[in-house]
């Protein structure tokens, strides 16, 4: 029992100066380049596909583009070390989307709620002033309301896993509020943690204008869905 997580956040013995030391000396010397290419934080809720009313997952997004029509993102369940990677999540556009079979189509969401509600946001770095800042997550939003998500969880922290645990999860969006019984309460005490304001983003993302959803994403919400069974 002396390994396991101290309020389900560390796993293992706390790190050895000699682990430390040897990450320093290989960050300077090593290359990074994959890593480097991380352009956006985003932080939303995910629900699991084949049971969502089992509770939000919240999930901290460093993505990638890998080209101008895929983005790739390594989730975390934390902007703060220690932080575990939960999962992972590829964006494609609707060109992409399109292109697929029926059946893998399923497997995707949509982001035209997460964006509208304010569920979806890119935290603000302090040094950043709060206008600037929004100008510049309303034209990321503008960018991801088109996209469309595939999103594996491999450790579900959310029931106190200690390790990532069986087979990955497939995750999907929340397309609705009233899919998300706690939704409010989730909302203000994240916007709390990240000084942001989910009502605010709401209002000033009213322009921007929502694509017509295909037919087969957002699987687990469709009448007699559920996930990509």
């Amino acid at each position: 029992m002396d390994n396991l997580p101290v309020n389900n956040k560390v796993v293992g013995e706390p790190e050895s100066t000699t682990n430390k030391t040897l990450e320093t000396g290989a960050s300077l010397v090593q290359n990074f380049a994959p890593v480097k290419r991380i352009c956006a934080h985003l932080n939303a809720f995910h629900a699991y596909a084949h049971e969502p009313t089992r509770a939000a997952v919240e999930a901290n997004h460093y993505c990638a583009h890998l080209n101008d029509e895929v983005r790739q993102c390594i989730l975390y369940d934390s902007p703060e070390q220690p932080a575990r990677i939960i999962g992972i999540e590829y964006m494609i556009t609707p060109r992409l989307y399109n292109s697929l079979d029926r059946e893998e189509q399923k497997l995707w969401h949509s982001h035209v709620f997460e964006v509208k509600s304010g569920m979806l946001i890119m935290p603000k770095p302090s040094a950043i002033p709060d206008a600037a800042w929004e100008v510049a997550e309303n034209k990321e939003m503008e960018e991801v309301i088109e996209l469309y998500g595939k999103v594996y969880h491999l450790w579900q922290t959310d029931r106190g896993d200690m390790l990532p645990l069986g087979p990955p999860q497939l995750m999907t969006s929340y397309t609705a509020a009233d899919q998300m019984p706690d939704l409010e309460k989730r909302l203000k005490e994240r916007d709390a943690r990240f000084g942001a304001d989910s009502q605010r983003k709401k209002q000033v993302r009213a322009y921007i204008n929502e694509p017509e959803v295909h037919a087969n994403a957002d699987a687990t919400w469709a009448k007699g869905g559920h996930g990509h069974a």
